[in-house]
């Protein structure tokens, strides 16, 4: 793991989390394999570790398909200093869907809702998104003028790559680089995939959840340098925004670890420095509609 870089100001964190298990159990956290973060993280916590990163504004994610969740998580929003923007959760199947995001917005913190997300990676079928009732879904999402967060694995890259194609006028953005298998090495057919859905002048992409991917105990720059670089070469720094995955991180590094190892990785890839400001701050603040003067 690097700490060589130090902290710096004015960093947008596009993706992190909290959760506090007395009030929503987290039944994901296998009390064996995620013991490091099977208990409360909350605010103050956030704030800690944000500040200690250089962070100074961020995007909460939704962790449970719950929507009591997303409408907790918006007034939870509406009284930080650094959370600025709200990616939810609604069920994209439901025929009242746009009842239900309208009624998010206007719930408290309700102006701080940007997107959608939903856990696609843990649906059986390869071919949900494709699926007639999540693509009337996904249009509602975009008439509501929300973007939508994907996250996917690897194998479900095809259909993602053809939804997004047949929803021109719906932001995407592809949470944790779909997932790449950086603990065995292997970069195909995760790149070429990576590199389609790129094409895509619809989609952006969270430099995010590469330490994960990893052996959570023998990581380092080197090893996610390849990872970096696809992404980098595809996406292009203005399509490509800076997440830490907080607290998930934590089974392999902290968040200065992880912020410290991406800006290394950006500078042994040669981004000028507002190439780099466009990773770190550019990209989430016109995707999430951020202030840039949040990230100052």
């Amino acid at each position: 793991m690097s700490t060589a870089h130090p902290p710096a100001p004015g960093r947008i964190d596009a993706h992190h989390h909290l959760w506090e298990l007395a009030r929503r159990p987290q039944e994901w956290l296998d009390p064996e394999h995620m013991a490091p973060v099977r208990r409360d993280f909350t605010t103050a916590d956030h704030a800690a570790a944000a500040a200690a990163a250089g962070v100074t504004a961020s995007v909460l994610v939704q962790v449970l398909p719950d929507a009591a969740e997303t409408r907790e998580f918006l007034a939870t929003a509406a009284e930080s200093e650094i959370i600025g923007a709200v990616v939810g959760w609604a069920d994209l199947t439901r025929p009242d869907l746009p009842a239900e995001l309208a009624a998010l917005a206007a719930a408290p913190g309700g102006g701080l809702l940007r997107g959608i997300r939903h856990l696609v990676q843990g649906e059986a079928d390869p071919r949900w998104l494709a699926r007639d009732d999540v693509r009337r879904g996904l249009g509602a999402v975009a008439d509501a003028g929300l973007v939508y967060d994907l996250l996917v694995v690897p194998h479900q890259l095809p259909a993602a790559i053809e939804t997004v194609r047949a929803l021109p006028g719906l932001s995407f953005v592809l949470d944790h680089l779909a997932k790449p298998p950086v603990a065995t090495g292997e970069l195909e057919p995760w790149a070429g995939l990576l590199r389609e859905l790129a094409a895509e002048p619809n989609v952006t992409a969270k430099l995010s959840g590469l330490i994960t991917e990893a052996r959570w105990d023998r990581w380092d720059a080197a090893t996610l340098r390849p990872y970096a670089e696809v992404a980098l070469e595809a996406f292009g720094p203005d399509r490509l925004m800076f997440g830490s995955d907080w607290p998930v991180c934590l089974l392999a590094g902290t968040l200065p670890d992880w912020t410290a190892t991406a800006e290394g990785l950006l500078d042994d890839l040669g981004l000028p420095a507002a190439e780099r400001a466009a990773v770190f701050a550019g990209t989430a603040a016109r995707v999430y509609r951020l202030p840039l003067d949040a990230a100052s």
